[in-house]
């Protein structure tokens, strides 16, 4: 870690903002006050473990996707470990169950499977099943979890009632970036195919994609929902946000390397959307660019494009005030949540530095990357 100056930041850079992540941390705390709601931090949305001793005051654990993750959130974190992963491998399993304290099957098969086994290695494990509420508002289907042939969770018509001696707990994700009236239509659909589960259970795990921190999300509504439940079934409910955690928080902070012409400017970058911002190819989401507009908006238009081989290694096409020059810095907005995370080394590109903006306003960057990164993972 050294210290340093916005000026002298390496590029590419991801630039986390510190007290941007306390106020979202805030908001977090408030919910759970009021309402009584466990809150775990999703590690696929967010894994900056370097800012962990910023989060752990706040939240109550994490939420793993299997055994990386679960080592991650079991060193780094050292609070609640929930896992989940829509299946397990034989070798796996008791290293993921030794230090977990929640264990979330995929379906009933593989928790007759694994139950004895993960019980034996932790007596204290509690067990629980993903199922799927069949209801979903999800923006885009490839992010619906609910969808036709969806193999995330088990429906009612799956459920296997032998399991319920030793299952503690239900879990159900059905959101992606939505707000509480989701929620709302989620839970009325879950509780009506599991209603004669629910009661037996200890926990209720609402998942994630829950979109607390971004501007007019209806938290009092959230808080609501939450206590309704807990006081109608007795049942401890626990959130997984990851997005919400990192939102908003901090930037991709790249250099143009050179302008071409070809119908138009095309401003190449030393980042790229295909290896840093698989996001905005996949979903796809346009990021925002600070101080540009849409293109033809500004005088000076460009498209952006990644330093890749890729063709369509292109964030989108932005307009500026002034002219683009080789060496100047653009700035993208809202990049700690799934960015690092999904990011490659594809092509050989250098994965951006990391680097962390206290509330003092002093700059560390923690992590910098170079070619044994990219060597080592290959062979």
């Amino acid at each position: 870690m050294r210290k340093t100056s916005k000026t002298d930041l390496p590029s590419p850079c991801w630039l986390l903002d510190e007290s941007l992540l306390i106020k979202n941390l805030e908001v977090l705390k408030t919910i759970k006050v009021q309402s009584g709601a466990k809150i775990l931090l999703a590690l696929k949305g967010y894994a900056l473990w370097k800012s962990f001793d910023t989060i752990k005051p706040y939240l109550d654990g994490c939420c793993a996707s299997g055994l990386h993750e679960t080592k991650l959130a079991e060193e780094t974190f050292q609070k609640e470990v929930h896992t989940y992963a829509p299946a397990f491998k034989e070798e796996e399993i008791e290293e993921i169950a030794s230090i977990s304290h929640h264990l979330v099957f995929n379906s009933p098969a593989q928790f007759k499977h694994f139950a004895h086994k993960a019980k034996k290695t932790n007596p204290a494990l509690s067990l629980g099943l993903r199922v799927n509420p069949e209801y979903s508002a999800s923006p885009k289907e490839i992010y619906n979890p609910c969808g036709l042939h969806s193999r995330l969770g088990t429906t009612l018509n799956n459920f296997d009632e032998s399991i319920l001696d030793d299952c503690e707990g239900l879990h159900f994700h059905a959101l992606c970036e939505q707000d509480s009236n989701a929620l709302e239509a989620v839970l009325k659909n879950f509780e009506t195919k599991f209603t004669a589960y629910i009661p037996k259970m200890k926990w209720i795990n609402f998942g994630g994609g829950h979109h607390i921190t971004r501007k007019g999300y209806d938290v009092e509504k959230l808080i609501g929902l939450i206590r309704n439940f807990k006081k109608k079934y007795n049942v401890d409910v626990y959130l997984e946000p990851g997005e919400a955690v990192g939102w908003e928080t901090g930037t991709l902070i790249a250099t143009v390397l050179d302008i071409v012409h070809n119908g138009m400017d095309i401003a190449i970058l030393d980042t790229s959307a295909e290896a840093h911002m698989p996001d905005t190819i996949i979903m796809p989401y346009r990021a925002d660019v600070r101080g540009a507009g849409a293109a033809g908006e500004k005088r000076f238009t460009y498209r952006l494009a990644g330093n890749t081989c890729l063709a369509g290694d292109i964030m989108g096409d932005y307009s500026f005030d002034e002219k683009l020059n080789i060496g100047d810095k653009v700035i993208f907005e809202d990049q700690m949540h799934y960015t690092m995370v999904k990011a490659t080394t594809f092509n050989g590109i250098k994965l951006p530095s990391i680097a962390i903006q206290r509330v003092d306003g002093s700059i560390d960057v923690v992590r910098e990357f170079g070619y044994e990164d990219f060597k080592n993972r290959l062979s």
